[in-house]
């Protein structure tokens, strides 16, 4: 760190007054902080590692104390690096500013496959951390576990199940999927089922994995019951938030079975509970009827969300998610972006595969590409359908995808939640060229013309579908009415 950008981290606490995600801020007036580990273990388990500020005493509202000793408090804090594992490496460095001393430590961020980094003393369990906001938070089980499972490439995804015998599986299915594989694969037309089995490693030494079991199992639930999606639409815009009449949820349900049958089973949840937006044209006075999310987006989000979950045995007891709010819905799935991908690099970079032997059944089932498409389609269909871009983030062990549905404001014809008769939908068409009053009366076949006026010109002029071809001059006997452009 070069003195200038102390001085701009200087100024930034000054004026922020508070800790960062990545700034930690410690005293050492009297002598050296005695407890770092938790910290020096965040922020090396984080890409962007982070920086330890000592001299400013964040209890007396971020005074600035300078420390006591520049060269002792650096060597305290190599020693308590060593006490980490791995050894963590600081840059440090010493600045004097209005005649007080600061030291600051930079703990670079560990790559993926050296995490966690814990401290020795506590041990792996609970001797690792992770920041989250201005906080050093124990890492839980899973946390750790995943990080692990990349490292030393853990296959959750091939795991036996071995109560799964040929009575729990729909050998049809499995039938179909040969037949398929054979057809894509021609080193695999020559050979026979078994060992086909054995090389797509739907069975292992002769038993089923849990990628068949999901995929080709009559029942899956039978031995992992959490393995399933869960829906609700709540009524507003929290959890906890009661409709009308009391109510917490407006619809509740658990999508079970095999792959396919959970995929269905919540496209057609989802499709049930949408809103329907009305869209008119103008031009031609057609309305359309537009759902809240695009189908195509949201296919997307459900086939990652089973594709990619974590199948290990620290998350099997948690079912995906769908959450529909008033706003917005939610898609959460157990386990956190996989590998070295980051939240920026979601449909840039090829990402790591957690579960490659089930994404392959799948792919040869056509439920899912695997060309990694998931992420471009979905912003891509959300885009097209004047909506807000979709949200991803990875939250401690879920990744989390959020569709909101309001409409983008400079989206065209879109009148959100009207219903118009058909009546005021032929109307509208009839109304492309500009036409009387008596003309209208005429085409609906109303005898007055003020009843057509009253009950169909003033209303849809008031909803802006319909506009005065003298609008300066209301009265006017020369007046016509034309559909709104």
């Amino acid at each position: 760190m070069l003195f200038d950008e102390f001085k701009s981290l200087l100024d930034e606490v000054r004026r922020l007054k508070c800790e960062t995600q990545t700034l930690e801020i410690k005293k050492a007036k009297e002598g050296s902080p005695t407890r770092l580990y938790d910290t020096l273990s965040s922020f090396s388990n984080q890409d962007d590692g982070g920086i330890i500020l000592f001299g400013i005493d964040e209890q007396t509202g971020f005074t600035e104390t300078g420390v006591y000793d520049a060269h002792d408090l650096q060597k305290k804090i190599c020693e308590q690096c060593k006490e980490m594992e791995p050894p963590v490496r600081p840059l440090l460095n010493a600045f004097e500013i209005d005649g007080k001393v600061f030291v600051t430590a930079e703990i670079p961020g560990l790559d993926v496959t050296r995490r966690p980094c814990f401290y020795k003393g506590k041990g792996r369990q609970k001797g690792a951390y992770i920041r989250i906001g201005d906080n050093d938070e124990p890492m839980t089980e899973y946390e750790i576990y995943s990080y692990e499972a990349f490292r030393e490439r853990h296959r959750d995804d091939i795991r036996i199940v071995d109560m799964a015998e040929d009575t729990a599986m729909d050998l049809d299915a499995i039938q179909n999927y040969f037949y398929s594989v054979k057809k894509e694969r021609m080193n695999f037309s020559r050979i026979n089922e078994q060992e086909v089995s054995e090389l797509t490693n739907l069975t292992i030494k002769g038993k089923y994995t849990i990628s068949a079991v999901l995929m080709f199992g009559k029942y899956p639930q039978t031995f992992f019951p959490r393995l399933c999606i869960t829906a609700v639409r709540i009524p507003g815009t929290e959890m906890g938030d009661l409709g009308d009449e009391g109510e917490r949820f407006l619809d509740n349900r658990r999508m079970d079975g095999c792959i396919q049958e959970m995929f269905e089973g919540s496209m057609q949840f989802i499709q049930a509970n949408m809103r329907t937006k009305t869209i008119i044209n103008p031009q031609t006075g057609h309305r359309e009827d537009r759902i809240e999310y695009p189908q195509a987006a949201v296919r997307e989000a459900i086939l990652n969300a089973l594709a990619h979950r974590d199948y290990s045995v620290h998350s099997e007891g948690m079912p995906i998610q769908i959450l529909m709010f008033s706003d917005r819905m939610e898609i959460r799935n157990p386990g956190g972006l996989y590998g070295r991908l980051q939240i920026n690099q979601l449909g840039k970079a090829q990402p790591d595969t957690r579960n490659p032997v089930l994404v392959s059944m799948m792919e040869a089932m056509n439920l899912t590409e695997n060309r990694y498409s998931g992420i471009p389609t979905i912003r891509r269909e959300m885009k097209a359908a004047g909506l807000p871009e979709p949200e991803f983030s990875d939250e401690r062990g879920s990744f989390v995808v959020r569709f909101y549905n309001q409409f983008d404001s400079s989206s065209k014809n879109v009148v959100a939640d009207t219903v118009l008769t058909d009546n005021e939908i032929k109307l509208i068409q009839f109304c492309q060229t500009a036409k009387s009053k008596k003309e209208i009366a005429d085409f609906l076949s109303i005898s007055t013309v003020w009843y057509a006026v009253s009950n169909y010109i003033d209303p849809l002029i008031k909803k802006g579908y319909l506009q005065m071809t003298v609008p300066e001059k209301p009265g006017s006997p020369r007046q016509k009415y034309i559909a709104a452009k």
